[in-house]
Parts: C-alpha cells; structure tokens; sequence
C-alpha cells in the first residue's frame, strides 16, 4: 500500500501551482519539453524547499526567486514565492514566462 499523498518527505515544501501556472499545463497546445521544465521545476523546488541552484532572488523581497526554465534558460523562466512562514510553509510557483 502506498502513502498517502499530503505527508511531505522531510525538509521538503509543497509547491503549489498559481491560478495562471495551472491554466498554462492545461493548455493542449503547450509543447511536452516546456511541460516537462515546469513538472521537473516544482519537484526541485519542493526537493530543495525553494533554495534551487542558479535561482535568483529577489533584491526588496528575498522570497520571491526566479529559475531558468530547460537547458541554459532556454525556454523561459519560472517565477515562485518561498512562504515559509505561511501556515502551512509552502511555495507558490507563481508564473512562467516562455520564450
């Protein structure tokens, strides 16, 4: 039997998806390897509770952090918020900008 799906491993923060995150990996049209950049973006998120490397954060709001999306940027960048003292701590992947 498998465990259930709300117990994070440990030192791991959900990343939840933004209203505008969600309708875009919704979207028929968008091509796999962006989908794929952005599913493996949340699992490194989650994995590395926002501190992912080659993020950069923000210089007036350190929570906020940006991440280049596939190989050297090349398809976009993915925009999230660390909450970590929301209750519950979680990050809100919060935009996808797609070249």
């Amino acid at each position: 039997m498998s465990e259930p799906y709300d117990r994070e491993e440990p030192g791991s923060l959900p990343c939840v998806l933004s209203e505008e995150v969600t309708e875009l990996l919704m979207d028929k049209a968008l091509p796999g390897d962006v989908f794929g950049a952005i599913v493996a973006a949340t699992v490194l998120i989650n994995e590395t509770r926002g501190e992912v490397p080659g993020s950069t954060a923000s210089a007036k709001w350190p929570q906020q952090r940006r991440l280049p999306l596939g190989v050297d940027g090349s398809l976009g960048i993915a925009e999230y918020v660390i909450a970590a003292d929301a209750e519950p701590p979680h990050i809100v992947l919060t935009r996808i900008q797609l070249y």
